[in-house]
């Protein structure tokens, strides 16, 4: 009777290839074995021997299976899990490790980690370094440095020698924990052993030490590594890079960076790392020097993005560099990287910035006579700007001028409302007309929380018509 109910169940993959079918009958009765085994099993037992006598492949797919199964102890179920890394044929993802984490609530119970170890000692069963590699990673995947340098200290009592993958492990654990000395003697300790650390080893320590202004050492570090041989990435550049900017050391930065166009080419900077570079010397008021940047993306053939150059041009306008701006813009319009609208539209947004209306009108004006439209955050910002500092008419003028033509590619959607808000406020209630009627015809809805401002002073005003004609745009547009 189990022939026609096998032939039955295999009915329905009737276009799947025979050895799909034969593969997955297999893999079914090789879980259930492994099942079978760890639940009638006791964590007295030498269940890794046992295991081996199965003499049948596990999967990720097979390993999860077992690890929901709720009667499984949990240290079998931990025993099993690091008897399945260790074979040949299987490597535990990321993925994994997290979940065995979860379903063990290793957190939480993190004892259960040494009482697998004590299991080990007691029942003489053999531990090479791949044994704690799977462990130390649980460690990893649930955070706890202080249980994984235990466990490294442990590998003695098992005659295991640690290579540099695991103190790798346990170096990272104590960057993430922000505790740089622990980190620092272990990579002191290997040194002691006779290892030398790598470029994984290297990137997280000079990124820790960076992260918490520890520049000189990380310099040393960086500094170690090129004369062993360790080539450093980008990671590593641009770690110090950022370390030296936080830490005002900008003559260090520079210098790393003439180090790093000097490097392979997989090493060298990318449009992201000279933008961080702009970004911090603007920060710290040397926005001439940060032009300097702009050769050395030239010659390296790295051209500039929207971020770098909107960065740079800010940063020559806050400091007053109004010149430099202009000669910024027109340097990257003709570099063809980007276009007339864009760089212009940037000096009148950093002009806005620093109340130099003036200059921002007249950027704007030069945009128009060139038949270019400046962009909607350009203008936007100017309008905005006008209507704050009493000028509401002269953003009218501007908002009429722009829309008319439809030269605007974005308009703000509450830039009217704010005009008219401007307009009310000052008492120019015939533009205030003008504008109603514009919103009117055009469908544009008035917009809170200007709305109620410009209706009560225009009732106030004794325009009671106007202010209904106004409060019928918000009822169109809902």
């Amino acid at each position: 009777m189990a022939l026609p109910r096998i032939f039955s169940s295999i009915s329905g993959y009737k276009n799947r290839p025979f050895s799909y079918l034969f593969n997955r009958l297999i893999g079914s009765s090789a879980l259930q074995s492994y099942i079978n085994l760890l639940q009638q099993s006791t964590p007295q037992v030498n269940l890794e021997q046992k295991l081996d006598q199965l003499d049948a492949r596990v999967d990720s797919s097979c390993i999860e299976t077992i690890l929901r199964k709720s009667s499984v102890d949990h240290i079998l179920a931990l025993r099993f899990f690091v008897w399945a890394g260790q074979q040949p044929y299987h490597r535990h993802s990321t993925l994994m490790y997290c979940k065995i984490s979860k379903f063990l609530d290793i957190p939480h119970l993190s004892d259960m980690l040494i009482e697998l170890l004590k299991t080990y000692k007691e029942e003489n069963l053999p531990v090479s370094c791949k044994t704690f590699k799977v462990i130390l990673n649980i460690c990893r995947e649930a955070k706890l440095p202080d249980l994984a340098l235990k466990i490294l200290q442990k590998m003695r009592e098992f005659n295991c020698r640690p290579d540099t993958v695991i103190y790798n492990v346990v170096i990272r654990l104590f960057v993430n924990k922000k505790d740089m000395d622990t980190a620092g003697n272990l990579m002191e300790e290997m040194a002691v052993m006779g290892l030398y650390p790598d470029l994984i080893t290297y990137v997280a320590m000079i990124k820790g030490l960076c992260a918490f202004e520890r520049l000189e050492e990380a310099r040393r570090l960086f500094d170690e590594m090129l004369v062993r041989g360790c080539f450093p990435n980008k990671v590593v550049y641009s770690a110090l890079i950022d370390g030296a900017c936080h830490a005002g050391n900008l003559d260090m930065a520079m210098e790393l960076l003439g180090v790093m166009e000097n490097a392979d080419f997989e090493s060298r900077p990318n449009a992201v790392t000279y933008t961080a570079l702009i970004q911090n010397f603007c920060e710290n008021r040397r926005a001439i020097e940060a032009v300097k940047i702009l050769d050395h993306m030239s010659s390296e053939g790295c051209a500039p993005n929207w971020v770098t150059v909107s960065t740079l041009i800010d940063g020559l306008i806050a400091e007053g560099h109004v010149h430099e701006a202009y000669q910024v813009a027109d340097r990257i319009v003709r570099m063809q990287t980007l276009g007339l609208e864009k760089c212009y539209s940037y000096l009148v947004v950093g002009f806005v910035r620093v109340k130099n209306i003036w200059e921002a009108e007249k950027v704007v004006k030069k945009l128009l006579e060139n038949g270019v439209k400046p962009s909607g955050l350009a203008i936007s910002s100017l309008i905005r700007e006008l209507c704050l500092i009493k000028r509401s008419i002269d953003a009218f003028g501007w908002l009429v001028e722009l829309v008319k033509d439809d030269r605007l590619l974005i308009i703000d959607s509450d830039l009217h409302s704010v005009v008219l808000a401007g307009l009310s406020e000052e008492g120019h209630f015939v533009e205030v007309e003008a504008l109603i009627n514009e919103m009117v015809m055009k469908g544009v809805p008035g917009r809170d929380p200007y709305l109620s401002d410009v209706v009560k002073q225009l009732t106030d005003a004794g325009k009671e018509l106007l202010a209904l004609k106004l409060m019928s745009t918000k009822t169109q547009s809902g």
